[in-house]
């Protein structure tokens, strides 16, 4: 990953005063580089990131992509962003200060896309590592921190000042960001703001104008819940189907290939009428017919599974054993009761 410039524009709620920078940082200092290079990677990689496609009439959509092919500056084109973010959150009935910071940089390398047009290839140089730009509001924490002084009779003292501008450390969880690519991609995270008496998320409905789809980790979560409770509603082993679910979400995810729900029914229950329930409560749900899961997300959240029993034991597997039975075996009994049979172990470690 490389950032090619980052700017930060700021805002005092407490003076009200904001401010432009009229350049970008001085990327060649390393605490600025270690810094803005943190904020790249987590927003890339975050896994509650959401997806979304601009709609027609987003004027972000049009002004970004002018920024991609260069008909416009960094500098000026973040500084309206800047503008225009702070008038929405000025309108808030509290606002707290707040840093905005805008990122040029390339990401990991990808596997081509064969749909760009020749000026999309041209804007991504000519299929290197993709270009981005992220935006990260960066909202002030309240610190303490030493302040020494001199007390009424010239004594040197040591005391605890208050400081009301503090930015998030490099490591915390940001709750406002999005990044889009210059192939049109979009994905964000946001939280509901009190703007002009209503209830908004600022980022994809005022800034980017954008639909909102849920997150890879969503995804899975939730298709995870529902293959839990129909295995649970038939009295089938509801630990064996989600792990067989996971195992289903890593495949795909790794091959690159959409999430189906009707597919992944097929993999997970033995019977139609499980698949015929599973289907139709994930239509109930609003899940989509095909829905892409993130390999990173698939290999953080889906590829191993941990169940507890009721006897307190916790047990931690790789998902794709729970249709493995060389390796793991699940066994019911008439009275209702199960064993899990961990088989081919040669080595077992205290941990």
């Amino acid at each position: 990953m490389r950032v090619n410039q980052a700017i930060l524009h700021t805002y005092d709620a407490k003076s009200c005063v904001k401010v432009f920078s009229e350049a970008p940082m001085d990327l060649s200092q390393d605490h600025i580089k270690r810094y803005v290079g943190s904020q790249a990677r987590r927003a890339l990689s975050n896994l509650d990131a959401r997806r979304g496609a601009f709609v027609p009439e987003s004027a972000f959509a049009r002004d970004v992509a002018s920024f991609f092919r260069g008909q416009v500056g960094f500098v000026p084109f973040t500084a309206s962003v800047a503008e225009f973010l702070i008038a929405q959150m000025t309108q808030m009935e509290h606002t707290d200060s707040f840093d905005m910071l805008f990122l040029d940089f390339e990401g990991a390398k990808e596997k081509p896309v064969n749909d760009l047009t020749d000026e999309e290839v041209e804007v991504m140089y000519e299929a290197q590592a993709p270009r981005y730009l992220a935006l990260v509001i960066l909202e002030s924490k309240q610190a303490y921190m030493h302040e020494v002084g001199k007390d009424e009779l010239g004594h040197t003292r040591a005391s605890i000042a208050q400081h009301y501008a503090i930015m998030p450390n490099p490591g915390q969880k940001v709750a406002s960001f999005a990044v889009v690519s210059a192939a049109g991609d979009v994905r964000f995270c946001d939280e509901p703001r009190e703007i002009a008496g209503h209830s908004v998320e600022l980022l994809p409905e005022k800034l980017l104008q954008c639909t909102d789809e849920p997150s890879s980790k969503e995804v899975v979560t939730e298709v995870c819940g529902l293959v839990n409770a129909v295995a649970e509603e038939f009295g089938a082993n509801a630990a064996e189907a989600v792990a067989r679910a996971k195992a289903y979400v890593s495949e795909t995810a790794e091959a690159d290939e959409a999430l189906a729900p009707e597919l992944l029914a097929r993999e997970v229950f033995e019977t139609d009428t499980l698949r015929e329930r599973f289907v139709a409560e994930a239509a109930d749900e609003g899940l989509p017919d095909r829905v892409t899961v993130e390999p990173e997300v698939a290999r953080r959240v889906a590829a191993k599974h941990r169940i507890r029993t009721d006897t307190g034991v916790d047990i931690t597997f790789p998902a794709e054993y729970g249709k493995n039975p060389d390796f793991l075996e699940f066994e019911s009994a008439p009275d209702g009761s199960i064993s899990i049979k961990i088989k081919q172990v040669n080595e077992i470690q205290n941990r």
